[in-house]
Parts: C-alpha cells; structure tokens; sequence
C-alpha cells in the first residue's frame, strides 16, 4: 500500500461519519492509510500494532455551554445548521487485534505538530510518521497494550514537509472582514543577522500573523539589551518589513529587517496591526471532541461502528514543555469535560511545563511563545492562578486556583507535575506551590502530585558540549526511565486507587527551596564557574479588562504592573539539589549537574540564563587534580575508592527509587548496567 493512500473499506477500524446532532463534534473521519506498523512486530501480549492516519472534520456550537471560554469562537463563520466547521490531522498506533490491548488510550499532546511520546518513553527515533521497529524503539507502550493517539491542536504548524500534525481553524470576522488588531513580537537573536522571520524557533517556524500593510507608519519598533532597561526607538526609516535574500532586501510582511542587522541577545520590540485572528480555542475543543467520541459514541449517523467503542476503560493526556502546557490550559479552561457532561481525559501528566499555560485560548495569541528570564517576558504565558488549591494575589486581589473549571464539573483529572531543574530556574515552577511572593508554602490538590526530576535539564539528555552557554550542557538522561515509572502510577492511580509515589518538590519550610542570593552562597565557589544573578520571575501584566475574559488585549505591548516571586532549589556541597528525585547520577555523583546555563559574550546578553540549557560540571578525578585548580569538591578518588564502591552506592540507590515507586525494575537494572561500564581507570 502506497503512502498517503486513501482507504475506502474501513468499517471494520474506522467509520465514515455524517452530519451529527450533538453540539461538538467529529463529524467525518477520512483515513488517508493504514498500514501494520513496525513490519508487523509483534509487541509481547500486546501482539502487532497498525498505524492509521488521516483527517478529522469536526464543528462546534457557538451556543454550547461547553464552548463559552473559547475566544472569539461567536466571530467564527457557520455553517447552515449554525455551526463552525474546521478540520484536524489525526495519527493513531493500535494494536491489531483490540482485545489484546489494555484499554487505555493514551493521547500524545503534539510539539508544534511533532509527535514526541514513542521518542520520549519508548526512546524511539523521532519521526512524524512512525513505521519502523528504529521509531518503535524498546517498544515500551506497545508492550503495555496502549493505544497512541495524536491529532492537530496548533493553528501555528506550518506544513514544512515533515508530516507535522496541522488543523485548519477560521478566522474571526466582523462584518464579513476579517478581524484586524496591534499585536506585539518580541524578537531576539543569537548570532548577528539582518533580517528575522516572525515564529522562528529551533523547533520550527511558527505560522505568525503578518502586517496588513508594510509601509505602515504607525509601526513601531524599539530595542532594550535586558527587560529592565529603557527602550530605544529604532527611527522607522532604519527598518522594514522585510527580509534579507541573496544580498538584496525583499519586502515580506512576515519578517524584519534592520539597517545595520540585529544585534545577539537584544531585545526588539515590534508592533503592528495585523488581521484574521484564528479561533485558537478551537485546538483544544477538537482534542476534548475526538478522545470524548472515541469512548462514548457507539456510531456514526450512517451506523459505521466507533471501533474503540467499549475498548476503552481509561484515557491519559500527556505532553511535553508547550504541550505540557496545552495540558495544564486544558484542565485549566474546563476542556476535560464534554458537551454532554462527560469526563475526557481521567489522568493527565505534565511534564517541563513549569507553572505555565500559553497563548492557546487568545485573539492573535501564537502558541510557539513562552516567557523566560531573559527573553518574551511579555507574552503572558504565565499568569494568576498558579497554585493547585485557592490563593490570593495581595497586589490585585485576584483570588482562584487553576483546577476551578475541572472541580466545579466534578472532572478533575488524576494529574502529575514533572519538572526538571530547569523549570525552577528558568520557567518559575515554584510557583505550582508557593504563594506569588514566594513567602511560604502551599498545599497541592489531593489529586494532583509534583516532582523534581533532581539535576535535570529541560531538553533531556544534551551533548556536554556548550552551545550559546559558558558551561558544557547537561547531559543526564532522565526522561524515559522516571516518566515510565511514572505512567505506571498514573494507571493504577486511576484504575485501582492505589496511591501514586508522593510528591517530591523543592519547599520553603525544609531549606530546600530558597532565593538566589541562598543558592549563591551555598553553590560551591569552583574556579570559573559564573553563577546565575537571578531566575526567571514572572511579570504582571495588564493587557487590557478583555483580556481574562474574552482574550482579547486592549493594551498592546502590555503595561508591567509588578513581579512575582520565583525561587529555585537549594544545593549540597557539590552544588547538587537536594530534593526531588534523586537519580543515581545526582546521588552518587561524578560530576554537578543544574538545571541553569549561563549565556557566553559572543551570543550577547552575557551572564543571562542560556535559555532552557543545563549545565553538566565534572568533579576532578584526582585529589592532585582537585588541589591544582582549586576546586572545592572533593575528587572522585576520594569519594569512590574503587570501582566497587562507586557501584554499590549506585545500586542502592537505583533499587530505594524502585522501591519508592519512581523506577521500574527493567529501568533500575539498566542504571547500575550503565554504570558498570563507566571507566575508572587512572585519569
């Protein structure tokens, strides 16, 4: 069977629907190909698994209750019976013969449109289109019986040709034009260039709204090196929109171009009117509508068969860094229950998300966007409420928690909070526990557990190589054998009330969580080593009185109003955290690992955290090596003897986090294999 093919006999997996009477809806299905996955491997008892792709069509009511906080969603264009049609790329793997499975359906949040959980817990090779026994990796999900489900969410994808997951949403209108609107980019660079495409990121360009008109002369752009710093117009003649190509200037409303080029590490502030907002909202309600048909509905109109109906006894959410996000704002805006009042998903996992939602739910919001210390402070995506369980703002006198939606539908999803180091440095994850002054600690959801991943760096395991830091990267691998572990707990949570493994998160009461001045003065002084002046600390901001409630801003760029209070974990001796859970590599360790970077002078902004980056900073080997540079931590020679030694710590430590519940037994076994073959040799 050719790729891309269209199949026409599908009623035995698939069904071809028509036009539906409930309010939300998958209203057709066209499946593009089926085809047996991995050459037809069979997975354990789960058996052979097949993959299926194609293309959802679905619409929403704009008189659903269940639709009332999408934004914008009463401008979108109808249909004649009322409704706002749009469309999404779906992908799912399965197993070949259902009963084999575990009745679990396990939703992949995709990465601007990449899917990323056969990568992540099978450790397979990253693909969009997964076929081979390399992209199934150790087969870890399939081995499990789960069925994979991944569909478009993100209105920014951009086809580029690598079979990222899009959706086709509308726009909003207002007397048959589209919407026009100021909006704000920030735009920043790492090396000297002179022209710069709206969306770019390292993940890939996002679909960025352009200027309605490029010689707009109420355009403005200003330039600061740091957010604190005044701003400095740039005169308009000085810049345009436009690109630089093969040394001539091309008009492009999509991008800037700046006489004399942008400089690495400043801040370009650029703002513009721009038109034809999508109904972004409508990303989330198209997950909350297929997962919801794929569990409840017995049929189409035409009677073809729900192929998973009574398949399935549970549905878990999970996503990575902006789709970790996608989850917390799902929850967080009431998507998990359904047009009938049905719960979605019954447990969600959140991983490298911080405190953050996004801009998944705003007019002109663009979803790629996420705040950090030193770059997009203004973007909002992360905003009042944070906590679990009810706080108070004493600067606004807001007052909420970010499960109210869910709680007060009675679907509040068993939910997991991962994070790495970095979450606490750069994306202000204390803030899930703290109050917004960073004063005390709070109490969490009794549904809801928080973990540190101790020493671990946003991006996963990274070549100790330094890219745009001072510092080689971080290159512990902790992803795939906690989170492993960790979905373990989510489904006997769920399924069989067992409790899951207690949180284990930095907090105020034990010294475990303190403010950078703290963390400096604890962090050994080792010789060369920069240390961070400050975290991330999130801004308040006042985008105008639509903003809450309808998503739409008023102010543009958004006024600053205050900050709040971020804190980061506190260190041993080695300058290794000290709580959360601790790896063998952190406990038994060989080197400092962090979760901050430092950006080096030639990619500008010196000394500012080096984005998501970790750093990885090895122990001298010698007690001769440790006294000739200086170093304070003690060398590894004096820790561990002997190779024995150094083994029989990693091994009960390994076997206390399988105990605990935070290591499966293959994963520990494979952490002290691993460290069998760490060379101990004379350095």
């Amino acid at each position: 069977m050719t790729r891309w093919c269209v199949v026409t006999i599908l009623a035995s997996f698939f069904f071809l629907a028509g036009p539906t009477a409930i309010p939300g809806a998958v209203v057709r299905v066209h499946v593009q190909e089926r085809r047996p996955f991995a050459d037809g491997q069979s997975f354990g008892a789960s058996g052979p698994y097949e993959a299926v792709r194609g293309r959802l069509f679905l619409e929403a009511d704009p008189e659903d209750p269940a639709n009332a906080r999408i934004a914008d969603l009463p401008l979108a264009p109808r249909n004649d019976e009322g409704r706002v049609a749009y469309w999404s790329d779906f992908f799912m793997l399965r197993p070949t013969d259902p009963t084999r499975g575990n009745r679990r359906l396990l939703y992949d949040v995709t990465n601007r449109g990449n899917l990323l959980s056969l990568w992540t817990f099978n450790e397979g090779q990253r693909t969009n289109d997964p076929q081979t026994l390399e992209h199934a990796g150790n087969g870890y999900l399939m081995r499990q019986g789960y069925t994979l489900l991944w569909s478009g969410w993100n209105g920014d994808v951009v086809d580029d040709g690598t079979d990222r997951l899009l959706i086709g949403l509308p726009i909003a209108q207002q007397d048959g034009r589209p919407v026009q609107g100021k909006i704000h980019l920030e735009i920043s660079v790492d090396e000297a260039t002179p022209s710069w495409t709206f969306g770019w990121s390292p993940w890939g360009v996002a679909d960025a709204y352009p200027t309605v008109d490029i010689e707009d002369p109420s355009a403005t752009l200003t330039k600061r090196r740091t957010r604190t710093d005044e701003a400095i117009p740039v005169p308009r003649d000085r810049w345009r929109f436009a690109r630089h190509q093969d040394d001539a200037v091309v008009p492009d409303p999509r991008s800037l171009y700046v006489e004399g080029g942008l400089q690495p590490g400043w801040l370009y502030d650029l703002t513009y009117t721009a038109e034809g907002p999508r109904i972004a909202g409508l990303g989330m309600a198209a997950i909350r509508d297929l997962v919801s048909f794929l569990r409840y509905e017995p049929a189409d109109q035409q009677g073809q068969p729900n192929p998973l109906i009574n398949r399935l006894d549970h549905a878990y959410l999970f996503g990575i860094s902006q789709s970790g996000r996608l989850v917390h704002h799902f929850i967080y805006d009431g998507f998990n229950t359904d047009s009938h009042g049905r719960v979605v998903f019954d447990g969600a996992i959140a991983h490298v998300a911080g405190p953050g939602r996004g801009l998944f739910n705003q007019r002109f919001g663009l979803a790629t966007l996420y705040s950090s210390q030193h770059r997009d402070r203004l973007c909002g995506s992360e905003s009042f409420p944070f906590a679990t369980v009810t706080q108070r703002d004493p600067v606004t006198g807001q007052e909420g928690h970010i499960l109210e939606h869910a709680r007060r539908s009675g679907h509040v999803p068993k939910l997991f909070f991962v994070q790495s180091s970095t979450e606490y440095w750069s994306r202000a994850a204390s803030l899930l526990h703290t109050d917004v002054q960073g004063q005390m600690d709070l109490p969490i959801d009794p549904d809801v557990r928080i973990y540190l991943i101790s020493g671990s760096g946003h991006l996963g395991a990274q070549p100790p190589t330094p890219g745009i830091g001072q510092t080689p990267r971080n290159p512990l691998r902790h992803r795939p054998p906690v989170l492993r572990a960790l979905l373990v707990a989510m489904d006997r949570w769920v399924s069989e009330d067992r409790q899951p493994p207690a949180s284990r998160y930095p907090r105020i009461d034990d010294g475990t969580l303190v403010s950078v001045e703290q963390f400096r003065e604890a962090f050994p002084a080792i010789p060369g080593i920069e240390l961070p002046q400050d975290c991330y600390q999130p801004l308040r901001l006042d985008f105008g009185p639509r903003w809450p409630s309808e998503g739409i801003a008023d102010t543009v760029p958004p006024t600053v109003t205050g900050t709040y209070q971020a804190l980061v974990p506190m260190v041993d001796e080695d300058g290794n955290e000290l709580a959360g859970i601790r790896l063998p590599e952190v406990a038994v360790p060989l080197a400092t690992f962090t979760g901050w970077s430092l950006r080096a002078e030639p990619y500008g902004a010196a000394g500012m955290l080096a984005g998501l980056d970790g750093s990885y900073l090895e122990f001298p080997w010698t007690d001769q090596q440790r006294q000739s540079s200086g170093d304070p931590r003690r060398s590894v020679m004096q820790r561990y003897p002997n190779q024995a030694q150094y083994l029989h710590g990693v091994t009960q430590q390994a076997l206390k986090l399988h105990q605990d519940g935070y290591l499966l037994a293959e994963d520990a076994l494979d952490l002290i294999r691993t460290a069998t073959e760490r060379d101990f040799g004379t350095r």
